[in-house]
This record gives C-alpha cells, structure tokens and sequence, in this order.
C-alpha cells in the first residue's frame, strides 16, 4: 500500500464500504465472543461458540445474534476508514522511494492503532453493553440471581439510552471507559497486523511495480488478521471484561488491567486468556480479507468517479 496512492476520500469510503459488508457478515460470532469472554467460572453458560449461538437462537430469535449491531454499522464506517487511511498515510510519509524497513512498517501500525481507538473505544463500549445483556438476562433465569448493579439498567437498554445515561452519570470519561486496554489491544494488533499483509501480499504480485489479485489481498488479510487477532486476545479479554458494566452476582468486578489480570489469573487460569480466541480469529479473518479486497479494487475510486470533476 506505500506505493499506492488514493486520494484521503476514497480511502475513506474504502474502508467505510468494507466495515459495513465485514461487520454484516461476521457480527453473530463476534457476539459469541463477546458472551464467552465474559463468562466466568462458575456461572458458565456456554461450553462453545456454537452452542453460544444456538442458545441466542432459541431465547432471543435470530435477529438476537445481532444485538448491538447498529452501534457496530454505524461506527464501523469511521472506524475502519481511519484505521486503513492512517496506516496508509504513515506509510507514505515513513517510506524512501516506496520502499519501507520492518521497523517503519511496525511503527506506521502503530500510528493506524492509535488513531482508530477514538472511535474504537466508545463502538467497543456500548456493543459489548448490548451484546452480553442476553447472557446476563439468561444467566439471571438459569439460576435464579439478580445482576449486580451497574451503572447502566439491565433490561436490554438501546445504544442512545446507554450513551445518554453514561454521558450524565460520567460525562466523555464514561464512554471512554477501557481506553488503556483497548489501546493496548489495537496497538499491538496493528503492528502485527499491517506489516505481516504487506509482506505477504508482496509474495502473490506477479511482477515488482504490478498489484497482488484480488485473491491474494483477500488471502493476505485473512490471515494476517487471524494472526494479530489470536496474538493480542488475551488483552482483548481484559478490555471486554472491564467495559462491561453489569455483571452476574457472583462475578468479579476490576479496577483496572491489573486486577483484572490478578484476578483472571487466581480464579480461572491462564487458559481464561484464550477465550474467545478462535471466535476472534474467525471474525478479524474475513473482515480484513473482505477489508483488503475492497481497498486494492479500489471501490472508492469508482465511485467517485461518477462525481463531476472541478476545472481547474
């Protein structure tokens, strides 16, 4: 992508395009991440994902999989467009003549992760209020306990109730809750993540200066983003863990990453770090495969096309 140039607007509507197709297709196993994270020792509902998923089916409906999911449309769009256009953008002022070391390669990742967790943090918040309220609600009539009380109501609030209640009780600061954690997720993810599908698209281009097809960007993306997912969920697991706000009543409440590592660490093991692992993978997979594909066809660029030209 260093020596691809594309105008900032079509980067944008880029990256916007593929949240939305990404986000549509994958949400049901994102959610089932979400609930298995979440879940701890003791007051387990789920033994997989797919018993997750067949579980939300038959006390939510199908559209059940998809609680949260307007917050993740709506977001997703300025979410991923920063995510692409950054890394992009950093590469291009970080490169000599198109070519980018390993290190800068890692470094302009690490700009694109920094600069997406604006709109990261407050998506992650609210979705994961939204999509764990069906476990909560489940967990409350499997064994008959009240849900500790949090600082939002129980009783599957909408994305604008929680916004407005977390804004008045908090202000900012409480739709920012778990920024640390999430910047220590997306970060590492994308250091990970950019550097590894520049590399690995380089090795399917037929000739030095030619793009890599389509298949091979879409390759490329599935499994670098597999891989930096797999790689940073145990962090993915704190950040879930502490943006939840209502928990069951014999669940562990934190204060912060490092209780919530001391805690995850005495009561459910290491392995507790793991949950939710191969969800993630099969999640980030196709949503930065489908991601990639439509950046290198260049989506944007057709479609501004249509738009009329300014004379200069």
């Amino acid at each position: 992508m260093a020596n691809k140039q594309i105008s900032l607007p079509a980067k944008l509507i880029n990256g916007g395009i593929a949240g939305l197709i990404g986000v549509t297709c994958v949400f049901p196993i994102d959610l089932a991440k979400t609930r298995l994270q979440n879940q701890q020792n003791g007051s387990r509902l789920y033994t997989s994902m797919s018993d997750c998923l067949i579980k939300t089916i038959r006390s939510e409906g199908y559209f059940g999989m998809y609680r949260g999911a307007a917050v993740n449309l709506t977001l997703v769009t300025p979410e991923k467009a920063i995510k692409l256009a950054a890394n992009d953008f950093f590469r291009h002022h970080l490169s000599k003549d198109g070519k980018l070391t390993l290190f800068k390669e890692m470094l302009a990742g690490c700009g694109a992760g920094t600069c997406q967790v604006i709109v990261t943090t407050p998506m992650e918040m609210l979705k994961i209020q939204l999509q764990d309220a069906g476990r909560l609600e489940a967990q409350r009539k499997l064994m008959a306990q009240t849900v500790a009380a949090g600082a939002v109501e129980t009783k599957s609030p909408t994305a604008m109730q929680l916004t407005r209640q977390l804004l008045r009780e908090k202000g900012i600061a409480g739709l920012y809750k778990g920024l640390g954690a999430t910047l220590l997720r997306d970060v590492p993810f994308s250091i990970i993540y950019f550097p590894l599908f520049a590399n690995l698209n380089n090795l399917g281009k037929r000739d030095a200066e030619g793009p890599a097809p389509f298949y091979v960007s879409f390759i490329s993306g599935c499994l670098a983003g597999s891989t930096a997912a797999v790689a940073v969920n145990p962090v993915d697991v704190i950040k879930t863990r502490l943006q939840s706000l209502n928990r069951g009543s014999t669940e562990d409440t934190y204060s912060g990453v490092t209780d919530c590592i001391r805690k995850i660490m005495r009561n459910e093991g290491p392995s507790a770090f793991l949950k939710g692992a191969y969800c993630r993978a099969l999640v980030i997979a196709p949503l930065f495969g489908i991601a990639q594909v439509v950046y290198f066809l260049g989506v944007g660029e057709f479609i501004l096309s249509f738009l009329p030209k300014k004379d200069n």
